[in-house]
């Protein structure tokens, strides 16, 4: 839990305020694809901690999910999923990052490996993401979300 917590906090940090200029003159070592990529890890580490505050802070108002069955959601929906989280997780795992910058947008994917229980036996899922960011009001805001289930290896 400790190794978790500076990375959460760093993304608190950079959603509540700092633009993609910022990024560069008051933190010279963080180019702005590793802050998105550490607000995505924010956003995982917030839903399974039932962390609404957070996630509201970097979704946007106008923000749509595509989940990976197919059904679409909005803001409101995933800060009830957030709330009403009641899952085991034993991990939940982000890798194989591309964060693409388009000026004041930025596309990021990656691969989420979640271990649970199910039904009293561990299962793992994989989830492919595809997140889109924009800056508003000088902070990055996820206004679009797509997963898509990956077949078991």
């Amino acid at each position: 839990m400790r190794r978790r917590w500076p990375r959460y906090l760093l993304c608190c940090v950079l959603a509540f305020g700092w633009t993609a200029g910022a990024f560069s003159s008051q933190l010279p070592d963080v180019s702005t694809e590793e802050a998105l990529i550490a607000l995505e890890r924010g956003w995982n580490e917030a839903f399974y901690a039932r962390d609404v505050e957070f996630l509201d802070s970097i979704l946007a108002d106008d923000f749509i999910v595509t989940y990976d069955d197919g059904a679409r959601g909005d803001k409101a929906r995933e800060l009830e999923l957030a709330a009403t989280f009641n899952q085991r997780v034993i991990s939940a795992t982000q890798e194989d990052f591309t964060v693409q910058v388009y000026e004041d947008a930025a596309v990021a994917w990656f691969t989420l490996r979640v271990v649970g229980i199910r039904q009293g036996q561990e299962a793992e899922i994989a989830l492919r993401y595809t997140d889109v960011w924009v800056v508003r009001d000088g902070r990055w805001q996820c206004v679009a979300s797509q997963s898509t289930r990956m077949n078991p290896r």
